[in-house]
């Protein structure tokens, strides 16, 4: 294996960890800052009401696109991960 093939599944494997990362840290920061929102225009200043919507917010968003990372992570470890460890 030559450098250009390590170096292109090393960018491969960055962009599905990107892809797949994406839904869940885009709600995260849109629960985040709709709480913050609201903390900032009652004035209660609560841990647990940071913490328990983005963590329900997270599962929810989890769960509904597990299926798509799976297929994500299936395919990019069939086409490129798999061939590269058999040698061909």
């Amino acid at each position: 294996m030559n450098e250009a093939i390590l170096f292109d599944s090393l960018r491969q494997g960055l962009w599905v960890a990107v892809i797949t990362s994406t839904p869940i840290l885009a709600v995260a920061l849109v629960a985040g800052v709709t709480v913050g929102l609201f903390q900032a225009l009652t004035s209660i200043q609560e841990m647990t009401l940071t913490f328990v919507p983005k963590l329900m917010a997270i599962v929810v968003v989890f769960w509904l696109s597990m299926g798509f990372m799976t297929q994500t992570l299936v395919s990019f470890f069939q086409d490129q991960l798999i061939p590269l460890v058999i040698g061909g």
